[in-house]
């Protein structure tokens, strides 16, 4: 299954991508109730891990997808797919404001693999970018694997950079 066959099937059945999101933020609400104070716990906290990990991996693709749409293929927002495109942020969103509302998001375990995983794609992005309007790999004589390689290399030093600077 290709992408773009994932988003046609997600227009011919809206509903089971509402149903998820919102399975997931009753799911939240629910543990927060049940949880009440005690979130930082051992069992809890495993499962507001199970809750972040569902609704920051579509989250995090539907901004990336945000991203690229805007900038490379220079969509428009009139054009942008709601179901694919906002609301999985906003349900990344909502999920975080109320599971932060019941515990911090340190003591999950797995928070901060999310937002290396963030970062590593935004920054892939942006160097993708950078040399998309920069027409490096066409102005230059070296062979396209090197750009590749620096690609690559640029991407472990800013990945070094930031785990040195938090």
């Amino acid at each position: 299954m290709t992408l773009q066959q994932f988003f046609e099937w997600v227009q011919l059945h809206p509903m089971s991508v509402l149903y998820y999101f919102l399975a997931i933020l009753l799911a939240t609400l629910v543990l927060n109730a049940l949880s009440e104070g005690q979130g930082h716990n051992a069992p809890w906290r495993w499962l507001y891990s199970v809750i972040i990990y569902a609704v920051c991996i579509p989250g995090i693709f539907s901004i990336m997808l945000n991203i690229y749409f805007f900038l490379f293929e220079k969509r428009g927002l009139m054009q942008a797919e709601l179901l694919l495109q906002f609301l999985p942020l906003v349900a990344m969103l909502a999920a975080i404001y109320f599971i932060r509302k019941n515990v911090s998001l340190d003591a999950i375990p797995g928070f901060d693999r999310i937002y290396s995983l963030a970062a590593i794609i935004a920054t892939v992005l942006m160097l993708m970018w950078v040399v998309d309007r920069t027409h490096l790999y066409a102005i230059s004589f070296i062979p396209f694997y090197y750009v590749i390689i620096l690609l690559i290399g640029s991407v472990l030093f800013i990945r070094f950079m930031l785990k040195k600077w938090m």
